[in-house]
This record gives C-alpha cells, structure tokens and sequence, in this order.
C-alpha cells in the first residue's frame, strides 16, 4: 500500500495547509482533515479564508477531485471539521461516469471555503433555490493537482446549472500559478486560450448523471456562460449566505459549522475538541482498489 499523508506536503507547504488521511480512499470510512500550517486540525468549509487576495479578488480553492479522476469526493458539509470523504449513493461509493469523450471530471474540481448556497434562498437570477454546499470550482489550469490541496485562484466566469430544481452554480477559474494565468482575465479569454473547453463544460455538466439513469441536466441562461463581474458578485452572495449561516443568523438545518477560528461564531470549538473528533475516525489504511466497472466508456446520442 501507499504512505499515509500526514502531510505538511511540498503541495500543503506551499500553501500552508496540510491534510491527514484516515481509513483508505475508496473506502466508505475514507475521511481527509485538514491542517492549518502549524498543524492545527481545521475546517477546510469554515476557517480557510474565501479570499487569498482580497484585492485583487484571488480566491482560495479546495481541490476535492483532482481532473480525469472519477471519484466523488466532496467537503462533508454535515461532519464535523468537515473532511473530504466519497459521496455515497444507495449504499454504493459514488465514481461519476465517462460520458464519452470525456474521462472523469475535465478539470480540477472542488470548492471555494466560506460560501454557502442556501436552500432557503431563491436566486434572483435563476429562479431556483440554493444546493445547499459551498459554491462549486472548475478549475482549468494544466497542472493536475492533488485532492486536498489548497490552491489560490482567479476567478473567469460562471455556469448556472439547475440541478434536479437547484441552483448549483459552476465558477470557471484557473490556478495563479498556472504559466498561462496572466492571459486569462474573463471567460471570453477561456474561449479563445481553449477552444473547446467551455462547450465541453456544458457537455459534462448536461450529460454526466445519463448513465445513472437521470434525466439531462438543465441550465439557467440556455447554457450561457457569465463573465467574471457576474461570477465575482455570485461568489460574494455565498459569503454573505455562509456568515449567516456561521453566526446562526440563518438555520443551516444538518449543516456541521464547528470551526475553530470564526470568532464571533457560536460553533466555535478548542483544538482538543477538533483533535478528538480526528482521533476518533479509523486509522490510515491503504487505498481499496477503484471497481473496474468506473473505467467503462458511455456513448450515447445527443438530444
């Protein structure tokens, strides 16, 4: 089997955060905490700051999914310190299917801390309300990342896919780091940069769930994509939904909001508490095979 991460890795050092697994990925006791640069035991949803810059509207990203992997992992809203783990669906580790030609997730896929789409909120643009998780990133760099990595973004535009009747917004950004980051300032840059990419967004998007059985995925606007004024101004109304949410002033329902470095949150908790509840997960196993059945290729006929 695979060394542990008990991170600080050169990744984590980087961006001074860390993660350490406990149990084994694809597993369903799988969990990724998450570490502050001291070592700390975090909430990568409540104490990793949205912003890296505010002022030039840098952005933090938690990478769940690294890109042409299948796994769902996702931010567990509803554990505390809320770890990555798999989604599971009917009893079963979610992988998301290749719709052909697509392998996995086309992009590194994860989430910006400190946002909340909430479900009690009808979004004036589209109509439908919030799905419930910080807002989703797609993020479109070259450089694979890793899942657990803390990577700073700027942000280029959004997609608004309507999901089962939830607004589940689709930020498009790329990684500061990337060689090509300068040339990339709005989301007409992506469509000249990268030909291609935005329509095969859409594409995933629409078509991804078909193989499960689902219907396409439906989108606000026919499928446009907005610029970054629009997408910035998105982001900011889930930061002010997430400080309600944190502060108590809306009722998150099963949201877990145990943090350790909002101060004038009521969910506030000691690192004894956060290590406990770190303690109490399985210990580092090796990684359970990925089923054979992830790598089958769908192909079917576009509407």
């Amino acid at each position: 089997g695979r060394a542990c991460a008990v991170c600080p890795s050169p990744a984590a050092a980087m961006s001074g955060y860390g993660v350490e697994e406990r149990a084994g990925p694809h597993s369903p006791e799988y969990r990724l905490f998450f570490k502050d640069a001291a070592g700390r035991y975090i909430s990568p949803f409540h104490d990793i700051p949205i912003y890296a810059d505010a002022g030039k509207n840098v952005f933090n990203m938690v990478v769940e999914v690294p890109r042409w992997t299948n796994a769902k992992m996702e931010i567990s809203t509803k554990e505390p310190l809320n770890p990555i783990k798999q989604d599971v669906k009917k009893g079963k580790l979610r992988f998301v299917a290749n719709v052909f030609p697509h392998k996995g997730y086309i992009w590194n896929y994860g989430a910006i801390p400190q946002t909340w789409e909430d479900p009690g909120h009808k979004d004036e643009n589209t109509g439908c309300c919030g799905d419930n998780d910080p807002i989703d990133v797609c993020e479109i760099g070259s450089k694979v990342c890793s899942r657990g990595e803390v990577i700073k973004v700027k942000v280029l535009g959004t997609l608004a896919l309507i999901d089962e009747g939830e607004t589940d917004w689709k930020v498009i950004a790329i990684n500061v780091e990337d060689p090509e980051a300068a040339s990339y300032n709005d989301i007409e840059d992506v469509r000249r940069m990268k030909p291609g990419y935005l329509e095969a967004t859409v594409d995933w998007f629409r078509r991804y769930k078909v193989p499960d059985g689902k219907p396409e995925n439906q989108f606000a606007f026919n499928g446009e994509f907005k610029g970054k004024d629009f997408a910035l101004d998105v982001i900011k109304g889930t930061h002010e939904h997430w400080k309600a949410l944190i502060t108590k002033k809306t009722d998150g329902g099963e949201i877990n909001c145990t943090n350790l470095t909002v101060s004038d949150s009521p969910f506030c908790c000691s690192q004894d508490c956060a290590k406990a509840t770190v303690d109490a997960a399985p210990p580092c196993k090796a990684a359970s095979p990925i089923p054979p059945e992830v790598d089958k290729w769908f192909y079917y006929q576009k509407n």
